[in-house]
């Protein structure tokens, strides 16, 4: 079984020292999703909603949020962020779904899955905040990591179904 490293030889939480870890580009991708009613993604595909673009707050929030993972996670390093994008796509087959990719990019010694998963939870949370006056049974789905690359532990990519 592998160490624990967030603990420290007293069995307390401890931040992991990267100092010689290599520096290297690190990239992650997560994903997110939010359902809403038909009200809800007529007023945001419309560009409606009373609050603003809905679209354009949440992207903002998803990239802030990645920019202040460590702030949020208390055994995250602070990163210096080299990209940060945020897409969203309808599914309308079933419901009307809104999935939520965050990329995130850096060049350092430790990866960016936190920064990505944060950034595209955020970035749902803010939909719901922007739309919740039109209903209050928005669901917000899983949250994953899609693929990473960079580091000690190589490249990962979600096997899809």
């Amino acid at each position: 079984m592998t160490e624990l490293t967030h603990f420290n030889e007293q069995g307390r939480a401890k931040m992991v020292d990267i100092s010689d870890k290599t520096e290297t580009v690190r990239t992650a991708v997560a994903l997110s999703s939010i359902t809403v009613n038909e009200e809800i993604y007529k007023q945001i595909a419309e560009g409606s909603n009373k609050k603003g673009d809905v679209f354009s707050v949440a992207q903002v929030a998803g990239i802030m949020a990645a920019k202040n993972t460590s702030s949020l996670i208390p055994m995250c390093h602070p990163l210096a962020l080299t990209g940060v994008n945020i897409t969203f796509e309808w599914s309308t087959s079933e419901n009307y779904v809104i999935n939520i990719t965050a990329e995130v990019k850096t060049k350092g010694s430790t990866g960016v899955e936190m920064e990505a998963l944060v950034a595209a939870s955020t970035a749902a949370l803010t939909i719901y905040d922007m739309c919740k006056a039109l209903g209050k049974d928005m669901v917000i789905g899983n949250t994953m990591l899609i693929s990473k690359t960079g580091g000690k532990s190589g490249d990962y990519l979600r096997e899809t179904d």
